[in-house]
């Protein structure tokens, strides 16, 4: 007989057996996702400082979580990183299967057992927080790889990333923070926020800074007093919700990271510790940073689900902290080099150029450009018709009032286009507004265009009478959301293609396709010795078809792929000592 506490293994993918319903990947460009999202954003960004959930977590208990006895037999301790994973099922799912295995063998290394712990490291949903997402694409999903855990469940710890914080953290605290077991996988944190103690004199701190703001009061004290425990000569793993290293090192804005510079200083400098990795998702790939001439990195593994972005044009070079930073008595500046991206480079050209699918890979932004055209094809009409068509002349206020509609749609259009360009703070310079105007131009200058040859149609080519009238409205009403709203949406396309090699708009060029491939999370491991290695696994081809495994074992996950999922390393295990070289010369 069935466990109350544990459902029945489901016979097939439908809803009523899973208990949740599988999700495609999320169609950035589509009207109604860039709207809601669009909105929610504002809202979060306006009114988040005023209904921080942050400043109330205070009340609640600030425990440090300690796993230092927790080694195997060895004398090893195992723990995973994932980032970036509630988006399509096929993707989230393969991730989560991998994760849920008790061990993987992967070439080249032997079996590297499953994490002790998992830490989810921001974005655990998308397109934006809500109680059914979270049970559609993490919740759910991560249940149905691991139902029940052999022996000592896995711990689950998470931190918010900006799609967690659009309703203001308010599901993500009622999943996660309410010690409440996802399958096989218990929760135990309390606040958005958490600290580690790992063995071998190693720690995890993972930092809520909602949206790149500061470290509230209450967050800083917590972490205050986590940090007591801390020794000279202690390694600190610190998890950030974005890799606030890439803008900041590479001469970008500096805010982000003078946030973690500022913690650095306040929290772990002072005890003799040192920050020895940094971790983070939020882009969707894999970049290592490695420090030149020393050991420490700054790593981002956001591949844990969610569509794929660029790596092509990342920074090759580092200098943390940057010069412009604000903060007072920062540390001394450390160059950093990019060892290994993924995908690599030429590969993530060769999907950046496939930008030009869009119109099929997003209908409904087809259908959104189709519209745009639509109303600025008519506004230029109703002007040039009011213009060349009458016999008297209209005058000056004539002629603002027959041109009004354009020059409204054309506003919106160049308000609209470089906003669009500016939508990474980080790169909304002077070029970025050169490219939101042109960008707007171009899309006036096609309706323009089109409206003159609409006027030629009619008064050269189309026959008068009844099927002249009759003509126009078809071509205009049908042929120009078709016709030139395809046109519209291929230039969106050249216009990222282009823009992006110069840094603008580089996520909406991959957002764009929501590319499903190319996955993958951290496994780490603290040895006997003390040293902390980091195995980057990496998933090139995803699962696509599932099937139930109603006769499996209760630990077993509830789905099966159609073909094997074959994982392998990313890069050779990267060693990371628990104190730097000058000071293990000492």
């Amino acid at each position: 007989m069935t466990a109350p506490d544990r459902p029945p293994r489901p016979r097939d993918m439908s809803e009523d057996q899973l208990g949740f319903c599988p999700q495609p990947a999320v169609r950035w460009l589509a009207p109604k996702v860039l709207i809601s999202t669009g909105v929610q954003s504002l809202i979060a960004s306006i009114f988040g400082s005023y209904a921080d959930k942050r400043e109330l977590q205070g009340s609640l208990p600030s425990e440090v979580h300690r796993f230092s006895q927790g080694t195997d037999e060895a004398g090893e301790f195992w723990f995973d990183f994932v980032a970036d994973l509630g988006d399509g099922f096929d993707a989230t799912f393969s991730v989560a299967s991998l994760l849920a295995a008790e061990s993987l063998d992967l070439p080249g290394v032997g079996p590297l057992p499953r994490g002790r712990l998992l830490v989810m490291g921001g974005d655990e949903v998308y397109p934006s927080a809500s109680t059914r997402a979270y049970e559609d694409r993490t919740k759910g999903v991560y249940k149905a790889a691991l139902p029940v855990a052999r022996g000592e469940a896995p711990t689950l710890f998470a931190l918010p990333g900006n799609h967690d914080w659009y309703d203001g953290l308010t599901s993500f605290l009622r999943v996660f923070a309410q010690q409440r077991a996802i399958g096989g996988w218990q929760t135990a944190q309390r606040r958005s926020y958490f600290a580690v103690e790992l063995p071998r004199r190693w720690w995890l701190f993972a930092i809520d800074t909602q949206f790149d703001d500061y470290v509230d009061s209450p967050q800083l004290e917590y972490f205050r007093a986590a940090a007591e425990g801390l020794r000279p000569g202690d390694g600190v793993i610190l998890c950030t919700p974005t890799p606030v290293w890439v803008d900041a090192g590479s001469g970008r804005e500096p805010g982000g990271y003078d946030t973690v510079e500022f913690f650095d200083r306040e929290v772990v400098r002072p005890h003799g510790a040192e920050i020895r990795v940094m971790l983070s998702g939020d882009k969707h790939h894999y970049a290592r940073y490695a420090e030149d001439g020393g050991d420490r990195q700054r790593i981002t593994a956001g591949h844990g689900g969610a569509y794929l972005t660029a790596t092509h044009a990342l920074p090759a070079h580092l200098r943390l902290p940057p010069p412009q930073s604000r903060v007072r008595e920062k540390a001394a500046p450390v160059d950093f080099s990019l060892a290994t991206r993924y995908p690599r480079r030429l590969t993530s050209e060769r999907f950046a150029a496939g930008i030009f699918r869009l119109p099929w890979r997003n209908p409904g932004f087809w259908g959104l450009t189709g519209a745009l055209q639509t109303a600025m094809t008519l506004a230029v009409l109703y002007g040039l018709v009011e213009t060349l068509g009458t016999q008297r002349q209209k005058g000056f206020f004539g002629l603002v009032a027959s041109w009004t509609p354009a020059l409204i749609v054309a506003v919106v259009l160049l308000l609209g286009g470089t906003a669009f360009a500016k939508i990474e703070r980080s790169h909304g310079g002077h070029t970025a507004t050169v490219a939101g105007v042109l960008h707007a131009l171009a899309h006036i200058g096609l309706s323009t265009a089109w409206a003159f040859v609409v006027i030629w149609l009619y008064t050269r080519v189309l026959p008068d009478g009844p099927v002249e009238d009759w003509a126009t409205l078809v071509i205009v009403l049908v042929g120009t959301p078709v016709v030139i709203g395809l046109l519209d949406a291929e230039l969106v396309a050249l216009y990222l293609m282009v823009v992006s090699r110069f840094g603008i708009n580089l996520n909406e060029v991959m957002a764009g396709q929501s590319i499903e491939t190319h996955k993958g999370f951290l496994r780490l491991r603290i040895d006997a010795g003390g040293a902390l290695t980091i195995h980057p696994v990496r998933l090139d081809r995803i699962g696509r078809r599932w099937s139930a495994n109603p006769g499996g074992a209760e630990h077993e996950p509830w789905l099966l792929p159609a073909r094997p999922l074959r994982p392998e390393l990313i890069e050779p295990p990267v060693t990371v000592p628990r104190v730097s070289a000058p000071e293990r010369a000492r």
